[in-house]
């Protein structure tokens, strides 16, 4: 931190606060989105983040660095957020018509993609020494989605112990809280999320790697034929098909099939898939052609999430982030 910056900006400089602040804005949304799950409202929680910190900065003593400073803004700003809002799903949603029962209701309805482009402005500093996540894992929407289900406390114990890697003392102070129950918090946390991952799965490829390029190029040719088969033969046994804010989930390639043939004959053909990333993951804007300009529209984003050469996971969402994705609605 500048000694100098941080003169002139609680002199009311606005240019150098914002010089001191900008080096943490993209890992702080980072960390807002998987307390919140929605990319929209972590930006909300970023923004009023900053605000608070700017407001507060005649506050600010110096114990800490303005980086654990803002990430304890930040938390509180998502804890509030987490506390304060009904986000739970309705459990009398429809099932749609073509679409058989599935294997369970999902309770993450909210959850979006979170864009790669979005990554690149993440600094190279180290989590804490006791991180127990891989960057790479940590943003991970299986990961997210099992953050989600946590309570607020300790979905925030867990993301500042095991993700950035916070002491337990730190971490206390940061919540307000007791060593004695982070510790506690923790502990249910890690349990939580350990008995909602499903063990045995081998790393994904390596990303852009030739492995995942020829995974991606076997799906995308699948998805786009409507070839329930060469489908299933890319999944997992265990794999997920997910579709929020729908709650409607399917585990397993039965389950899977009864799903794809079933919605097949009413879906509109798929005439191009658009590579992006997200969540550190291979995905698409899905496109259909338009029967009366001939032109292509955004129809939803595809997802999938790799188990060594087999996909794990699918999950398709609106189109509500298209443009974080670099995703335009219409193609000519």
């Amino acid at each position: 931190m500048s000694a100098e910056l941080l003169q002139r900006a609680r002199g009311g400089d606005r240019d150098a606060f914002t010089a001191l602040v900008a080096p943490h804005r993209a890992e702080l949304q980072v960390h807002c989105y998987r307390m919140l799950g929605s990319l929209q409202d972590a930006e909300d929680a970023v923004q009023e983040t900053l605000l608070a910190a700017w407001v507060g900065l005649a506050g600010f003593e110096g114990r800490s660095g303005i980086r654990t400073w803002l990430y304890r803004i930040a938390t509180n700003r998502c804890l509030n957020a987490l506390r304060t809002s009904s986000r739970r799903p309705v459990a009398a949603t429809p099932l749609p018509a073509p679409a058989p029962e599935p294997s369970r209701m999902g309770e993450v309805l909210w959850l979006q993609p979170y864009p790669d482009l979005l990554l690149d402005g993440m600094p190279d500093e180290a989590p804490g020494p006791e991180a127990r996540y891989e960057s790479r894992e940590a943003i991970s929407l299986a990961f997210v989605t099992a953050i989600q289900l946590l309570p607020p406390n300790q979905r925030a114990v867990l993301l500042l112990r095991d993700v950035l890697g916070y002491r337990g003392s730190e971490a206390a102070q940061l919540l307000d809280m007791t060593e004695d129950a982070v510790a506690a918090a923790l502990k249910r946390a890690r349990a939580t999320v350990a008995a909602s991952r499903s063990p045995g799965r081998p790393p994904p490829a390596r990303a852009g790697g030739e492995q995942e390029r020829e995974l991606v190029d076997r799906f995308v040719a699948a998805f786009t034929q409507e070839d329930v088969e060469a489908l299933l033969a890319l999944m997992t046994d265990d794999a997920w098909v997910r579709m929020p804010p729908l709650p409607f989930e399917y585990r397993g390639t039965e389950a899977a099939r009864r799903f794809f043939t079933a919605i097949g004959a009413h879906r509109r053909a798929i005439a191009r898939m658009e590579p992006v990333r997200a969540n550190g993951q291979p995905a698409w804007g899905e496109y259909v052609r338009d029967p009366v300009s001939g032109g292509l529209h955004l129809t939803g984003i595809l997802v999938v999430e790799l188990a060594g050469d087999r996909i794990c996971e699918m999950t398709h969402f609106e189109t509500t982030i298209a443009s974080y994705l670099g995703l335009p609605r219409t193609l000519d």
